[in-house]
């Protein structure tokens, strides 16, 4: 029997991913070398400019900006985060209330303007108070993972060295958005109110949870060693079924391309929208070499 193929991997713990980082599903045709990076969005300029990882957890928004810069990387119809996206945008209880669409006009922090938390929480600012992206002022800490792209011009550096917290706590922003290190407490208000009620709604109507995050590999790895790419994707379908499913909603992940191209059309336009990237893609060629290669591979995607 021939040896598996060996292939680097950046994937954070979940509890879909637990069965796969731990070993407790396999297959003959690829053993992975996972790479620990903390937080896993250190991981993705490194995939998307060097191909760092043969196989990498990316954030979508920067997963299509790599896209549509020709970077040579195959998108797996493999989802590995997502989540309820409108209590993420949050203010200080100390500087007064901003609720809902008093948000227009107002300093707006987030880590890079085009992170994916930012994407989902503008669209729903655009959603629920009809707010373009332009109807508040953006202040960010970094730019994108992908180095070509330079943020619009509504976008200006925050205040060096200091925390969005601090921000807050200071007054040089009236509202930031935070991910998974969104502070817990009473020291900071939701600008939402009712965003709980609002998010449940959303996944109601469009059947999936906001996405965060979904799997990419390297094209000459793909191209090199295909049934071995196809074998991650199946691994990652496999542990995702042993983890526990919430009840009654859509959970975190998302496999194949049927169950990925209306959201996936959904994203272009919002990003495009935001000027995120620079042409609207179309979602079907965006999947296409996933496709292509699962199903060469005969793997049910």
């Amino acid at each position: 029997m021939a040896e598996p193929v060996r292939l680097t991997a950046a994937l954070r713990l979940y509890p879909h991913t637990r069965a796969l980082k731990r070993g407790l599903v396999r297959n003959d045709a690829v053993a992975l070398d996972f790479v620990e990076v903390d937080p896993i969005h250190d991981a993705f300029a490194p995939m998307i400019r060097h191909q760092a990882y043969d196989v990498s957890e990316l954030a979508i928004v920067v997963a299509l900006q790599a896209v549509a810069a020709g970077k040579k990387l195959i998108l797996l119809p493999a989802v590995v985060a997502g989540r309820m996206q409108r209590g993420c945008l949050i203010c200080h209880r100390s500087r007064g209330p901003i609720a809902g669409a008093a948000i227009a006009g107002k300093r707006v922090g987030v880590r890079a303007y085009s992170q994916t938390t930012g994407m989902w929480v503008r669209a729903a600012l655009r959603e629920d108070y009809g707010l373009a992206v332009t109807d508040m002022r953006w202040f960010t800490q970094g730019g994108s993972h992908l180095a070509e792209f330079a943020d619009p011009d509504f976008v200006q550096p925050a205040t060096p060295g200091k925390s969005l917290p601090a921000m807050l706590r200071d007054g040089d922003i009236d509202a930031a958005i935070l991910g998974n290190d969104l502070p817990e407490g009473e020291e900071f208000a939701p600008v939402i109110p009712d965003h709980a009620a609002r998010d449940a709604a959303w996944v109601a109507a469009h059947g999936f949870l906001p996405i965060n995050h979904l799997v990419a590999v390297s094209a000459p790895v793909a191209a090199a060693h295909p049934a071995a790419v196809a074998a991650v994707y199946h691994l990652l379908r496999q542990s995702a079924a042993q983890a526990e499913q919430p009840a009654g909603r859509p959970g975190p992940t998302l496999f194949g391309i049927e169950a990925l191209r209306a959201p996936l059309r959904d994203i272009i336009a919002e990003c495009y929208r935001q000027g995120l990237i620079p042409r609207l893609l179309d979602p079907d060629a965006v999947l296409a070499p996933a496709a292509a290669l699962l199903d060469a591979q005969h793997v049910r995607n």
